[in-house]
């Protein structure tokens, strides 16, 4: 699996910084599996012959379209899951 070159300081919505080695292992794991996924999609787009631009522009409104499912209980997910 390729892996990514630089990924951000994960913050909360205070600003504080998400610093649970664990946590941050999670987040890497999960944007490394994104990534090749969203890399094979994209190669498979090129070789049936679909417009690069198009692919990208479909990934990026794919991104767009996530729903958070926890916009009231992120207060006791945060809490659970505290150093």
């Amino acid at each position: 699996m390729t892996t990514m070159k630089t990924l951000p300081i994960w913050v909360r919505d205070d600003g504080s910084v998400v610093s649970c080695v664990e946590k941050v292992k999670v987040m890497r794991e999960n944007f490394e599996e994104i990534k090749q996924i969203a890399q094979d999609a994209l190669e498979d787009g090129l070789l049936l012959e679909v417009s690069e631009a198009q692919m990208r522009e479909a990934l990026h409104k794919l991104i767009d379209q996530l729903v958070n499912p926890y916009p009231k209980q992120k207060a006791a997910i945060e809490k659970s899951y505290t150093n």
